[in-house]
């Protein structure tokens, strides 16, 4: 398949899908891995917010996606997967960070999936803090440790065409009721599926949540993976964000060929997330 034939879906990132030759390639499983506060959650948000405004009103496509991502593929629906926090704290949490038109666009664009009951099922949260009800599935009879199998039943219905955001990895991978092996052959299942769904997926991570070698095992498991970090500008105090392509073949060779090593990013209330200049090397 050349590089015209492969179908594309915006990030909704202007400047970054301009250089990724319009967007990632349908069927991606992206890690967002970052510093805490460091814009992987507000990048995926800013995605699905743009995607599902295009989607209602597709006279503003070329506005929101940018020259590069008006010809791309848009996903037929978009989930939006957590595991320990309620759809309405996530959506207060859009209110408050971004404009008006991002937290309608995700309120009646994503559908959300809240798998706390299961995520919390021995501790000693009761259910009655939770509010969720259970939903059955392939798996609906497993009364204990049954969250990846429920997760499982949900993807399968629901994946085929979608962008999923997965928040977050780190609730799984800090869980003693997970196993750590369980986590990276569900991973893997998900790599291998997201082609055959053309799916995107994007899952975020917290960094250094894990020792070195279960955190290379998950970015194995990947087929890209998106660093944010926090650095601090010379001889000052202030802090700027940044994002990197730390793994990527279909996206790397574009970023060598430019020599771009790292982009500054900003997070605005209007625009959400935004890079704003890309520093190259030499």
């Amino acid at each position: 398949m050349s590089e015209g034939d492969v179908k594309r879906v915006p990030t909704g990132v202007a400047d970054f899908d301009s250089i990724i030759q319009g967007g990632l390639p349908n069927g991606s499983v992206v890690l967002l891995l970052g510093d805490v506060g460091g814009g992987g959650l507000e990048f995926a948000l800013t995605s699905a917010a743009k995607i599902g405004i295009v989607k209602e009103f597709p006279d503003t496509r070329t506005f929101m996606l940018g020259d590069a991502g008006k010809g791309g593929l848009l996903p037929a629906k978009m989930c939006y997967v957590t595991f320990s926090r309620s759809k309405e704290d996530i959506l207060q949490d859009v209110k408050l960070s971004f404009n008006r038109d991002f937290y309608e666009s995700l309120s009646s664009n994503l559908l959300f999936k809240d798998f706390s009951k299961d995520y919390f099922v021995h501790t000693v949260v009761p259910t009655s803090w939770l509010g969720v009800d259970q939903v059955g599935g392939l798996f609906s009879d497993k009364k204990e440790d049954g969250l990846l199998e429920s997760l499982v039943d949900f993807l399968d219905t629901n994946a085929p065409g979608s962008m999923v955001i997965l928040d977050s990895l780190t609730d799984l991978v800090v869980s003693d009721r997970v196993n750590f092996q369980d986590v990276i052959a569900l991973l893997k299942g998900i790599q291998r599926m997201a082609k055959k769904w053309n799916a995107v997926f994007y899952i975020i991570l917290t960094d250094e949540i894990l020792d070195r070698k279960r955190q290379q095992m998950i970015i194995d498991s990947v087929d890209g993976v998106f660093k944010f970090e926090w650095a601090k500008f010379h001889h000052t105090s202030k802090r700027q964000r940044y994002l990197y392509v730390e793994k990527f073949m279909s996206v790397l060779p574009h970023l060598d060929q430019e020599r771009i090593a790292r982009f500054a990013t900003l997070i605005t209330s209007q625009s959400g997330f935004v890079v704003i200049n890309t520093e190259r090397v030499g």
